[in-house]
Parts: structure tokens; sequence; C-alpha cells
């Protein structure tokens, strides 16, 4: 729950004080769901679903699963124009936790400006790496 919590806060750009705002919740209650210390009650856990427009499930159920199990490649030049968040689960970061929006962008960005220049490099590697 705090991590689905915490992902749907980080793709929208979201603090804990943000999401306590916008459903009068405590503050001090919302780090908690969010530190995994405490667990929402259902209906608040519906507000929230409600609020983020997604399924209670999204938030109580373990997505690591989700994520670990899908081995299909990742096409790395869909990452410069998509927001499918098929293609982004298949990333995490180096903590394993999931993308946030932030990084998303910054992803594109450098795909987007420097496709030319990254397929370049990635097929010197593969020569330098045939020639021995």
């Amino acid at each position: 729950m705090a991590d689905n919590l915490q992902k749907q806060l980080d793709k929208r750009g979201m603090t804990v004080a943000d999401l306590s705002e916008a459903l009068n919740f405590k503050y001090s209650t919302v780090r908690d769901w969010i530190k995994g210390n405490t667990y929402p009650r259902i209906d608040k856990i519906e507000m929230m679903a409600n609020y983020f427009n997604i399924s209670k499930s999204d938030l109580v159920e373990r997505k690591t699963d989700k994520i670990s199990s899908n081995n299909d490649p990742i096409d790395l030049s869909e990452l410069a124009n998509t927001d499918d968040d098929a293609v982004w689960d298949k990333l995490v970061s180096s903590g394993g936790r999931p993308l946030t929006e932030k990084d998303k962008a910054m992803i594109r960005l450098v795909f987007a400006d420097r496709w030319d220049e990254i397929t370049q490099k990635a097929k010197d590697i593969d020569n330098n790496n045939n020639n021995k």
C-alpha cells in the first residue's frame, strides 16, 4: 500500500501535503501511510482511489510481481514518445522503485534529443564486441 500510494503521488508530482490538503486528511496520517507505519481504513482508500481515478486494488495490491515478471524486451525508442504505463513499468529506479514523472521526462528528453547519437554509440559497441 505504501509503495503504491507513493507511486501515485510521484506520478502526479504531488507531495504528502498536497494529498492531505486535497482530501482533507491529516498530514501526519498520510505520512504514516506512506512510511507503512499505519494502514488507511477502506473509506480512505476509496477516497484516494477516486481522487487518483484508479481502482482500490491499484492502491492495495502488490505491484512488484507485475513489474518483475514482465520480461518482454523494452524498445528504447518507445521511451522518447510514450506515456504508456506498460512500457514505463518495465523500468525502475536504481533503488527498485517506480520511476517518477520527473525521471520519465528526463529520459524522454535524452532519447528524443540524442537518439541518433545513442544509436550510433550502440552500433559502435556492437562492432567493437564483434571484432574481439
